[in-house]
């Protein structure tokens, strides 16, 4: 069967599209490598998500082979790979449908205009790849609201000193918040600071045939047996489903795009659920397997005028990789130390906190260490969270030092005990922060040449390379939160910053922009070498900004539909 639309991908970047070009009567068809679940299959099982990792496949089938720079005897740096399946570091993060949009945070804050002109306000930094955007924020403004309507989105908005422009309020009030948010709100501003409620792709009332939240605790890596938390699947696909014009093939593991001398594709090769071979063809096609993924398969998908992959004549595609900049942090509220009314407020578990501080977005600052000629850099967000899980926070008890001072392991009453301080005595409030990961020649996608998958297909081989400059930006900010925790009273405050990429938050690789030689994609996202083919996962963001990137990239999948359809209407005529 030949199809309109073909999608290969199903989360934030691909449901946008399916649904709204189902909804414009297009025959689309959508390949998930992973299966179809529902809320049925969501549990708020520890073991089973953080421990085991459940809706990922196993290392042993399926892998990565990981870039680590290293120094030799002679201190000379080097890069050496290592399989996942070795190291057991899992890149996978949701090969279901509806991707990793069924196991976010859901923290919606919106790129503000300055992320989309990083090199003109802030000049080139040696070492990294900047560039502006080839669109204006007032360009994705629209889609941002639209995001917010069509997936739902809870929050208020509130004046600070980085509110971006905004056409709408929020259009669901806030969700329920923790008691800590009031006492954030007031240490904040004792000290000068604007503490803001965090916008969530979480609906804090029925809306859309989806149930409101319903408080477990478990959100930030769990599947919503409400339905209430905003997946492509949930808030999208089971709508394009509905048109019955959205068809959704689930455990089809793409491994080719087939194109013509001209460079047209003219047919997607796949693997059903029993292994076997098929192949499908449509007018148009869109990849949006998640960035380390779709570089991946363009590159993997080599042809007559193509011989180093799909659309990459420029040889950009894999290129300039971004994860997120940052780090996280934490102070302790000890109960001896606080009144009993506090003491029960901080026992409260199920909503959240929900406060971020966005001061810094743009830093002002002659003393910070990185800063450049102009006194000037780009900064980031910073977001205040409780981790409820309790098994990872028994994990570490079992440890305790001996009479001499060296660590044991503890047994019997001695790990009773242990246990009991650490769940009645003090509860860890902690901080992430989030800044620009900025894109340089030592992080890419390329393909290995030994390692293959379990169909044979050879693996993405990811260099994970990072700049001086985002550890420098993330030390400022933590620095920042850690003065916020200081003035709650909390003890123990500490904070890390890593070099390490979260490989829940990947972006980059076939970047767009107005020059073919330099970027992947053209302004709408279509390959600039090959007409019937877009991207609208992360991929195509030349830099990150300083938020989490799941509602931009939902917002420029809503933005990009929109040109599908017109390119899809002019080939109906």
């Amino acid at each position: 069967m030949s199809y309109d639309i073909c999608i290969v991908g199903s989360g934030a970047g691909a449901s946008p599209i399916a649904h709204q070009l189902a909804q414009a009567g297009a025959k689309v068809l959508v390949l998930e490598k992973g299966p179809w679940l529902t809320e049925k299959e969501f549990f708020k099982d520890e073991l089973t998500i953080s421990i085991h990792d459940a809706y990922n496949p196993k290392l042993t089938d399926e892998q990565h082979v990981i870039e680590e720079e290293y120094l030799d005897e002679n201190d000379k740096p080097f890069w050496q790979g290592e399989k996942t399946s070795d190291s057991g570091w899992s890149w996978w993060n949701g090969n279901v449908v509806g991707g990793s949009s069924n196991f976010m945070s859901g923290y919606f804050h919106r790129l503000k205009p300055i992320d989309f002109r990083l090199k003109s306000e802030f000049g080139a930094i040696k070492g990294a790849n900047v560039a502006d955007w080839p669109i204006s924020y007032d360009e994705l403004e629209p889609y941002y609201a639209k995001v917010e309507r069509e997936v739902g989105v809870s929050g208020r908005v509130v004046d600070h000193p980085h509110q971006e422009p905004r056409s709408t309020d929020f259009p669901y009030p806030p969700i329920a918040e923790l008691p800590m948010s009031s006492w954030i709100d007031k240490a904040a501003k004792k000290i000068g600071y604007h503490a803001i409620p965090v916008p969530r792709a979480i609906l804090s009332e029925p809306a859309m045939g989806r149930r409101s939240c319903e408080y477990s605790g478990y959100c930030s890596s769990y599947g919503c047996a409400s339905g209430a938390k905003g997946s492509g699947r949930a808030a999208l696909l089971n709508h394009a489903v509905a048109t019955g014009n959205c068809t959704i093939k689930a455990n089809a593991k793409v491994y080719k795009i087939a194109s013509d001398k001209d460079g047209k594709i003219t047919a997607v090769h796949y693997y059903d659920s029993i292994g076997r071979k098929k192949l499908v063809s449509a007018k148009i096609y869109v990849v949006a397997c998640q960035a380390v993924e779709t570089s991946r398969l363009l590159l993997a998908s080599t042809g007559e005028k193509f011989p180093q992959g799909l659309a990459n004549n420029s040889g950009q595609v894999g290129k300039n990789l971004l994860f997120s900049g940052g780090g996280t942090g934490q102070g302790d509220f000890n109960y001896a130390d606080l009144s009993e009314q506090k003491v029960n407020e901080l026992k409260k578990v199920g909503p959240f906190i929900n406060r971020a501080l966005q001061d810094w977005y743009q830093i002002s600052d002659n003393s910070f260490t990185g800063a450049n000629k102009k006194g000037q850099v780009k900064g980031g967000t910073i977001d205040f969270l409780f981790h409820q899980n309790p098994i990872a926070r028994a994990r570490g008890t079992q440890w305790g030092l001996s009479k001499s001072g060296d660590e044991q392991l503890l047994w019997g009453e001695d790990l009773k005990q242990s246990l009991k301080t650490e769940f009645t005595s003090y509860k860890t409030l902690r901080f992430e922060v989030f800044n620009d990961w900025l894109p340089t020649d030592d992080c890419f996608v390329s393909l290995d040449n030994e390692v293959t998958d379990q169909w044979g297909d050879p693996v993405a081989k990811v260099r994970i390379g990072y700049h001086d400059h985002d550890l420098e930006v993330g030390e400022y900010l933590s620095k920042k939160a850690e003065k916020l925790l200081e003035a709650l009273g909390a003890k123990n405050v500490s904070s890390s910053v890593s070099g390490y990429p979260s490989t829940n938050l990947m972006a980059g690789g076939c970047r767009f922009g107005n020059d073919a030689k330099t970027s992947v994609l053209n302004k709408n996202c279509q390959a600039h070498e090959v007409d019937n083919l877009y991207v609208t996962d992360g991929s195509f963001m030349p830099t990150g900004g300083s938020v989490p990137y799941t509602f931009t990239i939902y917002a420029n999948a809503f933005r990009v539909a929109d040109k599908i359809k017109a390119h899809w209407l002019t080939l109906q005529s």
